[in-house]
């Protein structure tokens, strides 16, 4: 994963955090993007990164997508890749 240290420190905390309580963290760690994509938050001293992620069948959590955000909203473009691999998961 191409992300700065503290963004990577916080994705392993969240994603052993949802290991242990469920892919649903609530805000401000996780958000729901409806059909099934959810996105987690993740904030450091380097910036703000969003790493898309799906549920699938026996609980598993399958991170699709991640990006180093540099707007106040998600890119189009970064949803579009994350719900083209989340149908290729799901087939």
């Amino acid at each position: 994963m191409a992300l700065p240290v503290t963004l990577q420190a916080r994705y392993v905390r969240y994603t052993q955090r949802m290991q242990t309580h469920g892919a649903n963290l609530g805000v401000p760690h996780t958000e729901a993007f409806g059909n099934g994509l959810f996105e987690l938050r993740l904030k450091g001293a380097e910036g703000i990164a969003r790493v898309f992620y799906c549920t699938i069948v026996g609980k598993r959590i399958v991170m699709l997508h991640c990006f180093i955000k540099k707007t106040q909203k998600t890119p189009p473009r970064e949803r579009r890749i994350a719900e083209a691999r989340m149908k290729e998961v799901k087939k």
